[in-house]
């Protein structure tokens, strides 16, 4: 089985998981370069907020996308505009990334940024 299909069979029953809980959830996805983030609606159906390094916001100040620095500027960055939704509690999605590095400076910002998991 290869990398990329273990990730998304892990991903995949915690996201069944998430949709039982029926809160907004938070999802992150990572890639060689760049980390982004996006708060779905309780149905999935819609972004209610979203964040990246790609963004001119975030990417200020920054010496690349793809430290733990940028992934703590990300978390804070989706913390306020989901709390500008009006979203104070959410589900973590990791989307099948082990919470460590990146993925989990993300979900401390976010928390430290008034975001409830």
């Amino acid at each position: 089985m290869d990398k990329k299909i273990a990730r998304l069979r892990r991903a995949k029953s915690t996201r069944a998981h998430i949709r039982e809980l029926g809160v907004p959830r938070l999802s992150v996805l990572r890639t060689g370069q760049h980390l982004y983030a996006q708060v779905f609606s309780a149905d999935g159906a819609k972004v209610l907020a979203s964040a990246s390094t790609v963004q001119a916001e975030v990417k200020t100040g920054l010496k690349n996308g793809k430290n733990t620095e940028a992934a703590a500027k990300v978390g804070r960055a989706i913390a306020e505009k989901a709390k500008a939704a009006g979203i104070e509690k959410v589900a973590f999605d990791r989307s099948g990334y082990r919470y460590h590095g990146r993925i989990k400076a993300l979900a401390e910002a976010a928390r430290e940024g008034g975001l409830q998991f």
